[in-house]
């Protein structure tokens, strides 16, 4: 299925697309997409069934915005340098175990909202990722097929990074990836049993409609399964966390210089296949 919560920020509703792309209301069966409704096999199969009888109510998709497609996250870890080309793109060694970084949920936006660039940056940078979503409890898991057996579901996000405060300025990764904007999500929440595997699907970005990353998951370092299986052993997983898994080459930290950072009017696209597309305007904050 894909779902989605569309409406103004903060007042999303829950909604899925059929296969056929009618936009359909499923605000009569459950209050929002979140972890609790990925946990709920019973709540799943029935919004499966209702999808299925073609009676969901028909939502007007004209003019309205698309959310996030995934409310109450507790949290976001992200997986740094997780592809061959990326970080042969910024010569560095692929790392012996995955690198982590947390992003805060009040950095999500809608897959089309404005990104904004920070004060004094110089250095705001785009990277397309594949995102998971768990869908049950995960701890010391012991092999990577547990850790797919824990996916939920899969989007896309844009993983914005201000490569100066994220680097240069000391400390964690941290401050360069939680400014305001930082997390477009979405635009759906594609369950995992729609992506049986989640290694050999294209990502792809542009700006200003030029190509920048042209990658695919296959180039991974650390498979979505050993990701969720490894973090499962210095964090507890709950439904509805969010691990971004990573971004192949084409970042802006990558090109030779002048790097052409983000900068205000810049239009960034991006997709992943089967995922969706988004596209963010980028103002100054």
């Amino acid at each position: 299925m894909k779902l989605l919560r569309v409406g103004p920020v903060g007042s999303e509703r829950p909604a899925l697309l059929d296969q056929n792309g009618t936009l359909r209301d499923l605000s009569g069966l459950i209050t929002d997409v979140d972890g609790a409704l990925l946990a709920d096999g019973s709540v799943l199969s029935r919004v499966r069934d209702a999808a299925a009888s073609g009676e969901l109510p028909v939502l007007d998709a004209e003019g309205l915005r698309t959310g996030a497609p995934v409310g109450r996250i507790g949290k976001i870890v992200g997986i740094g340098l997780n592809y061959f080309g990326h970080a042969a793109e910024i010569g560095a060694e692929p790392p012996a175990e995955p690198i982590l970084f947390l992003k805060a949920a009040d950095t999500v936006v809608g897959p089309d909202d404005t990104v904004l660039i920070p004060r004094g940056s110089v250095k705001t940078d785009w990277e397309a990722e594949l995102g998971v979503v768990i869908g049950s409890t995960a701890r010391y898991l012991d092999t990577a097929e547990q850790g797919l057996a824990h996916v939920g579901g899969y989007l896309l996000v844009n993983d914005v990074s201000e490569r100066e405060f994220q680097i240069e300025r000391g400390g964690t990764w941290d401050k360069g990836k939680n400014c305001e904007t930082f997390t477009p999500l979405g635009p759906w929440l594609v369950t995992a049993d729609e992506i049986p595997d989640p290694q050999v699907l294209d990502v792809k970005l542009w700006v200003n409609g030029e190509l920048k990353q042209d990658g695919n998951t296959s180039d991974q370092i650390f498979p979505v399964g050993e990701v969720v299986r490894y973090l499962s052993r210095f964090m507890t997983l709950y439904p509805g966390d969010v691990i971004v898994t990573g971004t192949p080459a084409g970042v802006a930290m990558g090109q030779p210089e002048p790097k052409p950072y983000l900068r205000a009017g810049d239009v960034v696209e991006l997709e992943i296949e089967r995922l969706g597309r988004q596209r963010q305007e980028v103002k100054g904050a």
